[in-house]
């Protein structure tokens, strides 16, 4: 798969195509769908399958740190697009610059002069431009007169309601890991790299696997059980998904602690599974509390499992 970033990263090579455009947070069932039917189009037309994306999302460039938590951050996003056969992907940087552009000189500069898009699919409440005034009737006929062809993305039901990423996030904070895992089409899961903390877990008895967060808001917080996995090899433990509120942390960080392993994960890319929620993250009045606590929130953990 091709990753174009930037719009000045287009080049002649680029023009024509079969495009999509959207966030596909967490590219789930109904994303799937989409690109489904954009591999489908493409091969109609003979032209490469295109997704078009933004970084940040435009949420997150607007309501800053109130939008929504992400599912999938880019690299994960990029390699499950990658996985559904997408052609080429390409990166919008969104800026001050391109939220200010007007709704017709994206289509005119973009759409047609740069990507010669002969068919596009968005949803039909997909809006862009200047003061959001881009729609998909304006596509519609913006298609009509540059002779593109313009269609919806239907909606894809699943046990009556509508498969979004709103919902995924929705059942992920209310601990419903399954149905988030049903409409995503598979395994909820954080991927990253293993960096040094503060020690704390070792210094309690319990050395924990962490991986920040970084300017990602989690969808999970609490403690979980989680299916980890390390080298294609796959573990049992327990992490916390949280701030660390009884060493009055700051940042957002997933501690994992992993069950009968003894091995350096510094700087290794690791995977942790959450599989099901065993309580919300406490603030405790002294380390023993917290102690005492994490002993048990282990021995929930390997009960799960089956491990005891």
């Amino acid at each position: 798969m091709e990753l174009i970033r930037g719009i000045h990263n287009i080049r002649p090579k680029h023009k024509g195509c079969v495009l999509t455009i959207g966030n596909f947070d967490g590219v789930h069932l109904g994303h799937q769908a989409v690109i489904k039917g954009l591999i489908q189009d493409a091969k109609q037309y003979q032209l490469p399958s295109t997704v078009m994306i933004f970084e940040p999302q435009p949420q997150e460039y607007f309501r800053k740190s109130d939008a929504p938590a992400r599912l999938t951050r880019l690299r994960d996003k990029l390699a499950l697009l990658s996985q559904l056969g997408v052609e080429r992907v390409i990166c919008i940087k969104f800026n001050e610059k391109f939220a200010n552009q007007f709704a017709d000189e994206f289509v005119e500069h973009v759409l047609v002069e740069k990507l010669g898009v002969a068919a596009l699919t968005v949803g039909d409440d997909f809006r862009f431009g200047k003061g959001r005034s881009g729609n998909y009737q304006m596509l519609q006929i913006s298609g009509a007169t540059h002779g593109f062809n313009v269609k919806s993305t239907a909606s894809l039901r699943q046990k009556d309601c509508r498969v979004s990423s709103t919902a995924i996030r929705l059942a992920l904070s209310q601990g419903d890991i399954h149905l988030a895992n049903e409409m995503l089409g598979r395994t909820y899961s954080v991927i990253g790299k293993v960096v040094h903390g503060w020690k704390k877990g070792r210094e309690l008895g319990f050395p924990t696997a962490n991986i920040p967060l970084k300017r990602q808001v989690s969808p999970l917080s609490g403690v979980y059980c989680v299916q980890v996995t390390v080298a294609s090899k796959i573990y049992y433990g327990v992490a916390n998904i949280g701030t660390k509120p009884t060493f009055n942390g700051k940042r957002t960080l997933l501690e994992a602690h992993l069950f009968d392993f003894n091995c350096d994960l510094y700087g290794q890319i690791i995977e942790v599974a959450p599989v099901h929620k065993l309580r919300d993250e406490i603030k405790f009045d002294s380390f023993a509390q917290l102690t005492a606590q994490i002993s048990r929130d282990v021995d929930e953990a390997k009960a799960y499992f089956d491990l005891i």
